[in-house]
């Protein structure tokens, strides 16, 4: 704003000296004209002229003066300009620095915990006594809650731009929130907590709703965290409300109670405030980070249709709850059922991955589905191979050592074999960001599986090509 009054007070001068000017020239017509009908004489003016001049050097130096002055604080503003845009380039650098890295440590981290994973549901196949097999259910759901931790930080700049989209599915709330609550169950044990958790419904109402089961449990991992961070005598209770049911939509409701320090009112207001930028130091430093998940639980919830509310006392505890408006489905749920192979005839599978455990793991769950397996470590050995032999199916990792999984597509893609035969391919890889796919399909790969690698969704895509092969 003080540049655009300086720029006016400096249009006003102009006026004012071009009015001046004007009044000079008008004056000096008129002495002459006054001189020449003889009514003044030559000494008056002259005098007067004299005068006039003295006034119009001394307003002439003040305009230029002031001209400088302009002129000076104009380079010294596009100088500035320049600063600050080199500021921003710097700024910008920075940004996609800490994004790429923070892609790259997403990465090892999703690798190792696929590997973790792996491991424990070929565990889950052996025989194990019920103590054991409480211990691999705890350590499964608690890698997998790390995971979706790991997902909460990398989905964080899409739920700051308004980019995140629901993943939208049939749920049985009761089926896979029991298994997270189990985890709590435990670390509020450890604390010394109490801790229940129960479900109500009504007994004929036992359909599935339609929902993302992964935002949602998103948002009770926060909340359900901060309870047991911040309560160090008592009871976390949790409530799944679903009795309440319009038409073809259920209203489902959740409630994290606890008995710990609560939030201070001038707190609350900050927290939810801070929805849009939750990276508040004071924040981060008076909650430990906790902030910052109620934050995002904020815009998840909100992005899910419901509102995030918070009933709260100081030293005496804390409820949040947020209903959701969700669409019933089939009264069908899934039973536990003895596997049974897909392919009973032969079918061969090339796996290009260089991590040995996750080569384990893949293994592990392709030969369950009655595929048999031959492995290489990179891309060149993958192109060789399917030079060589005959394969069904090929599971591309992307990123690997000499070749990557993409300039290994597009030469496989580039054989005569593949010509005829037109070998389905199918990226595997724990960096499954939006650019990652895109640069898949790019490259002429047919599917992409994330890591960790669900089992039902690879079972889909083996049955799917199988029958286009069948075809």
């Amino acid at each position: 704003m003080g540049f655009f009054s300086h720029v006016t007070r400096s249009i006003k001068k102009r006026k004012v000296l071009s009015f001046f000017i004007f009044i000079s020239i008008v004056t000096i017509l008129l002495g002459g004209y006054l001189f020449l009908e003889k009514i003044i004489v030559l000494e008056t003016i002259a005098l007067f002229l004299f005068f006039l001049t003295t006034i119009q050097v001394f307003v002439l130096q003040y305009f230029f003066k002031n001209q400088l002055k302009n002129d000076t604080r104009q380079r010294n503003l596009y100088l500035r300009i320049e600063e600050l845009k080199e500021s921003l380039e710097e700024s910008d650098k920075v940004v996609e620095y800490k994004s790429i890295y923070l892609t790259n440590m997403s990465y090892e981290i999703r690798t190792l915990l696929s590997t973790v994973l792996g491991m424990l549901n070929m565990l889950k196949q052996t025989d194990l006594n019920d103590d054991q097999k409480a211990q691999v259910e705890i350590a499964e759901y608690s890698s997998r809650h790390l995971l979706q931790l790991v997902n909460m930080v990398t989905d964080n700049a899409d739920v700051q731009s308004g980019g995140l989209e629901l993943d939208v599915s049939a749920i049985d709330l009761k089926s896979d929130l029991s298994h997270l609550f189990k985890v709590f169950e435990y670390q509020a044990w450890e604390k010394g907590l109490e801790f229940d958790f129960k479900f109500l419904y009504e007994e004929k109402d036992t359909f599935m709703v339609l929902g993302d089961s992964a935002r949602i449990q998103q948002v009770l991992i926060n909340l359900i965290n901060n309870a047991i961070k911040f309560t160090n005598s008592g009871k976390i209770s949790i409530i799944v409300d679903q009795t309440i049911g319009i038409d073809d939509d259920q209203i489902v409701t959740f409630y994290v109670k606890d008995t710990g320090i609560g939030i201070r009112q001038e707190e609350i207001k900050r927290i939810f405030d801070n929805a849009s930028s939750p990276y508040d130091a004071s924040m981060m430093r008076d909650y430990r980070g906790g902030g910052i998940g109620l934050s995002i639980s904020h815009q998840l919830v909100k992005l899910m249709g419901g509102e995030l509310n918070l009933e709260t006392k100081e030293n005496e505890g804390s409820t949040f709850y947020f209903s959701l408006q969700l669409k019933k489905t089939l009264n069908i749920k899934a039973e536990n059922v003895e596997i049974k192979p897909i392919f009973l005839d032969k079918f061969n599978v090339l796996v290009a991955e260089d991590n040995r455990m996750n080569q384990k793991v893949i293994k592990f769950l392709l030969e369950r589905q009655g595929a048999d397996c031959i492995f290489v470590k990179n891309g060149i050995e993958a192109v060789e191979l399917y030079k060589i032999l005959d394969f069904d199916m090929v599971f591309m990792d992307i990123y690997m050592p000499d070749m990557d999984g993409y300039q290994a597509t597009k030469a496989i893609r580039a054989t005569e074999k593949y010509t005829t035969k037109n070998t389905p391919i199918i990226a595997v890889s724990a960096s499954a960001f939006e650019e990652d796919i895109a640069n898949a399909k790019l490259a002429g790969i047919d599917e992409f599986l994330a890591k960790p690698i669900d089992t039902d969704q690879l079972k889909n895509l083996l049955i799917k090509y199988s029958n286009r092969k069948d075809t």
